[in-house]
C-alpha cells in the first residue's frame, strides 16, 4: 500500500512496517524494502491468515456505545515521512486508538510496541483526533481478549524519530547493512536469502583453520 495524500508518491516516504523490520534487524529491513526480497515461512503464513479479517476495510460496532472499529485504515505522517495502514483503529468520542494485531507472544518494549506507537502518531496527523495511546493484540492472547497498552511517552516518541532517521539512512545507502548473525537469524524467514554465515572477513579468507573446526 503506497497511498499518500494529494497523490505524492515520493521515494523518501517510508512504510511504517519498515520500522518494525529495522528494529528487529537493519539488514532485514533493507532486504525487504530496498531489494524487494521476501520469503514466507510458517510464521509469516500464520500472520497472513491471522490478518485476513483486519486486512479487509470495513467498520464494526464495539461494546462501547458511540465507538466503532475501523479496519485497514490508511494513515500517514508528513512530519516523519511515513505512510502505512493500521489493522484496526477504534474511534469514538473524539479519540482514536490504533490496535496492531500480531501472532505469537507479546514482548513489552519490542518491535510491535514501536510499530503501534508509530501508527498512533500517524493517526493523529491523518485523522486529526486525540490519540492517547496505542494497543497491541496478539493472537496468543485471543482467548483472554487481552490487549497490551502502549503509552506514547516522550522517550518513545524520541526513539521513533531517531529510528526513522537511522532507517532512512540505511534505505538510501549503496550497500546492505552487515548481518546481525545471532539468534534472531534462526527465526527470520529471510535466512536463506541473507546468508549471514556465508559472509567472511576478507582478511581471514586464506588463514588456515585449525583441524576439526571446518564446520564452525
Amino acid at each position: 500500500m503506497t497511498w499518500w495524500p494529494d497523490g505524492d508518491d515520493n521515494a523518501s516516504r517510508i512504510p511504517i512496517s519498515a520500522l518494525e523490520h529495522y528494529a528487529y534487524c537493519p539488514r532485514q529491513a533493507a532486504l525487504i524494502h530496498v531489494d524487494g526480497v521476501f520469503t514466507d515461512d510458517v510464521n509469516t503464513v500464520r500472520g497472513h491468515l491471522a490478518h485476513e479479517r483486519v486486512d479487509r476495510p470495513g467498520i464494526r460496532a464495539t461494546a462501547t456505545p458511540g465507538s466503532r472499529q475501523h479496519y485497514a485504515v490508511p494513515v500517514y505522517s508528513r512530519s516523519l515521512g511515513l505512510y502505512g495502514r493500521c489493522d484496526v483503529v477504534e474511534i469514538g468520542h473524539g479519540t482514536a486508538v490504533p490496535v496492531e494485531h500480531k501472532i505469537g507472544a507479546y514482548q513489552a518494549g519490542g518491535p510491535a510496541d514501536l510499530q503501534a506507537a508509530t501508527q498512533a502518531l500517524c493517526v493523529r496527523e491523518t485523522l486529526e483526533l486525540d490519540v492517547p495511546y496505542a494497543q497491541v493484540f496478539t493472537h496468543a492472547d485471543r482467548r483472554r481478549r487481552h490487549r497490551h497498552r502502549v503509552e506514547l511517552t516522550a522517550e518513545l516518541i524520541d526513539t521513533i524519530t531517531r529510528i526513522v532517521g537511522e532507517l532512512r539512512t540505511v534505505l538510501l545507502a549503496p550497500q546492505l547493512p552487515a548481518p546481525v548473525a545471532d539468534r534472531r537469524c534462526r527465526r527470520c524467514s529471510l535466512l536463506d536469502d541473507c546468508l549471514p554465515q556465508a559472509l567472511h572477513d576478507p582478511t581471514d579468507l586464506f588463514t588456515p583453520r585449525p583441524l576439526g573446526t571446518w564446520n564452525a
